[in-house]
């Protein structure tokens, strides 16, 4: 009978440890939300990459796309365009 019950100690003791101990099943779901969230980071942040990539390239070999972001970014104007103020 004692080791009987010492033995039931011991599984649910072990049992204890495997669940809610350092690298158990809580620890681990843990951990797995923890990487998918870091996944979803870092291909958001692939996908900023591949949009900048693009602006530098059209930046540096299309005049036109330099012109439409001086003037829109930077409020440049060129010879011939009307500029009209309005009072704030």
């Amino acid at each position: 009978m004692r080791i009987g019950r010492y033995l039931i100690i011991f599984v649910l003791f072990m049992g204890a440890l495997i669940t809610f101990g350092d690298r158990g099943l809580i620890d681990n779901y843990r951990m797995d939300e923890k990487m998918m969230a870091l996944k979803k980071t870092n291909h958001g942040m692939i996908l900023e990459n591949i949009a900048l990539k693009k602006n530098i390239t059209l930046l540096r070999d299309d005049l036109s796309y330099v012109e439409v972001m001086a003037r829109s970014e930077l409020g440049m104007v060129k010879k011939g365009d009307l500029v009209y103020r309005t009072a704030q």
